[in-house]
């Protein structure tokens, strides 16, 4: 049976490679899941299968442009294609930080899509707060990915 890890490095090869990108929202698109941007309060994104159809939709007090948004997307993407058939939120202050198989699996998704191997190389030396200054990811965004790479215990 495959782990998550491979799954994951499987399924951002398959859609780099079909949409050319790395990008969520292109994936998403590629993949027929529809993103809606809608008032969430105190959540910042949230999956759900809706009449078998998949659905992501994020909080609109993000701005689209800011790398949260990038995050929240990517860590929605991850449960839509990880976790079809489960219906899951992204707490803003918690979902990072969660240990449940299914959020951790979608985290694990977003910090392999978002940070890239050349990045790492790129910030090789470099602190990883540095790191999340440049990029505004999340600390446990890099740690994750870092982690992955077995560089970091």
């Amino acid at each position: 049976m495959e782990n998550i890890e491979s799954k994951t490095k499987r399924l951002i090869r398959y859609f780099e490679r079909m949409t050319g990108s790395r990008d969520p929202h292109r994936i998403a698109e590629y993949a027929g899941i529809k993103i809606a941007i809608l008032p969430l309060g105190s959540i910042a994104g949230n999956y759900k299968l809706i009449k078998r159809k998949r659905w992501i939709f994020i909080n609109d007090n993000i701005p689209e442009d800011s790398p949260f948004f990038q995050v929240v997307t990517a860590h929605e993407l991850g449960h839509a294609l990880l976790h079809r058939t489960e219906n899951c939120a992204f707490i803003k202050s918690r979902t990072l930080l969660l240990t449940s198989g299914i959020e951790r699996e979608a985290n694990q998704f977003a910090a392999q899509l978002l940070i890239t191997d050349n990045m790492i190389q790129e910030f090789a030396g470099y602190t990883q707060d540095y790191f999340c200054n440049c990029t505004g990811y999340p600390k446990e965004l890099i740690e994750l990915k870092l982690k992955g790479m077995g560089k970091l215990r």
